[in-house]
């Protein structure tokens, strides 16, 4: 349930940003997640959600305004000086405004997992101040649900266009009606399209996450197909890869052990994302496989015309022997290589072949060991 705060907590930061907002200034307007139940996500679970008021995310903005005032006056040299003398309730504001002017200070994440669920007069009010008191800044983004924004109308869409918002970023996950269901999104295909087009056709862009192997071994086919037709119908600006990976807090490791969901290895995972990327038609998405859980750093392109080469590296690796792809994947998965090309350089193949002795790794092994180190990047 969702519950209005009544008292200033001054200002917070939201646990999670997508890899591209690393240089944002983080505004947390809501609290968690309104939504909540997905299976594979243990990232909010047990934590209420809650809308901050409109004047608290104003006092952040102030806040943050007041130190930017401050180190311009004062002179980046002085910053150190600044930080020591800095009221111990100041610190945290003053170090995210430190960080943000030393990244130029030209973009805005609105956190948390979805912020568009805020009515559109008072995000309308945020997003004015926020343009207001920060003219210089390019991007204002936030995260939103597929569900939220399809009951939303192109009107109050276009209104959050008008007063700053203009990157959306939207977990389709799957579009796939079986593994949505399956895994409690809460959402199916035709929401997701809606949704996605109503997002365009008001002129903001668009980042929609897909996730290879949320469908496991029963749907792999289907997340891959359905998931690559929804995008077909929406153009996004980016299709954003964020491989599946099954933590020991989610819901779906208890369906991995009593046997009700079967999770992709890495060489499986990487046949659906082929599938996946021969699927995606007429449209001009930017593809960005830019998180560390992908086994393909190197797919990224923008469609059509970089199809054939973001394709290549996964047939390659899908034709080597066994042996091969056992040490690209200790390789990839023990961060010695980011991408495939990585293989050919004897010095990190040497550095592979050290891991695995290191960790006794050998075939009947190695899908234990990847998913061991994965999740120590979750």
């Amino acid at each position: 349930m969702m519950k209005k705060e009544k008292s200033y907590q001054g200002l917070e930061i939201g646990p999670i940003r997508p890899p591209s907002e690393a240089g944002s200034l983080m505004l947390r307007v809501t609290r968690n997640c309104p939504w909540n139940r997905c299976k594979f996500c243990g990232l909010y679970k047990g934590q209420r959600f809650s809308i901050r008021s409109v004047k608290d995310v104003k006092q952040d903005i102030d806040m943050i305004k007041r130190h930017i005032d401050q180190i311009k006056d004062a002179g980046p040299q002085a910053l150190t000086t600044m930080m020591h003398t800095m009221p111990k309730d100041d610190l945290a504001s003053f170090h995210s405004a430190v960080n943000w002017y030393r990244d130029g200070m030209t973009s805005v994440f609105l956190q948390d997992a979805n912020t568009l669920i805020v009515k559109p007069d008072d995000l309308v009010d945020i997003l004015t101040h926020l343009r207001e008191q920060f003219p210089e800044i390019h991007r204002i983004t936030s995260y939103a649900r597929s569900h939220t924004i399809a009951r939303i109308s192109d009107d109050d869409m276009g209104r959050l266009a008008s007063a700053g918002l203009n990157r959306v970023h939207i977990g389709m996950e799957s579009a796939a009606d079986d593994v949505l269901a399956f895994v409690k999104k809460g959402v199916d295909k035709k929401t997701h399209i809606k949704a996605g087009q109503c997002i365009k056709r008001v002129g903001i862009e668009l980042s929609e996450y897909f996730m290879p192997g949320l469908g496991g071994t029963e749907y792999s086919k289907a997340n891959a197909l359905e998931t690559a037709d929804a995008l077909n119908q929406i153009n996004p600006d980016f299709i954003r890869i964020r491989t599946l990976a099954v933590t020991d807090f989610s819901e779906l490791a208890k369906d991995v052990k009593d046997g009700s969901f079967s999770p992709l290895n890495d060489v499986e995972t990487a046949r659906e994302l082929l599938l996946f990327l021969e699927h995606l038609d007429g449209i001009t998405s930017q593809i960005k496989s830019d998180h560390i859980l992908n086994l393909f750093q190197e797919v990224d392109g923008r469609l059509p015309r970089a199809k054939d080469m973001m394709t290549t590296p996964i047939k390659q690796f899908l034709n080597m022997a066994a042996q091969d792809q056992m040490m690209y994947r200790i390789g990839q998965r023990t961060g010695i290589f980011s991408k495939l090309k990585d293989f050919e350089d004897p010095r990190l193949l040497a550095h592979a072949r050290q891991a695995k002795e290191r960790y006794g790794v050998t075939l009947d092994n190695l899908d234990e060991f990847t998913d061991t180190m994965i999740k120590q990047f979750i």
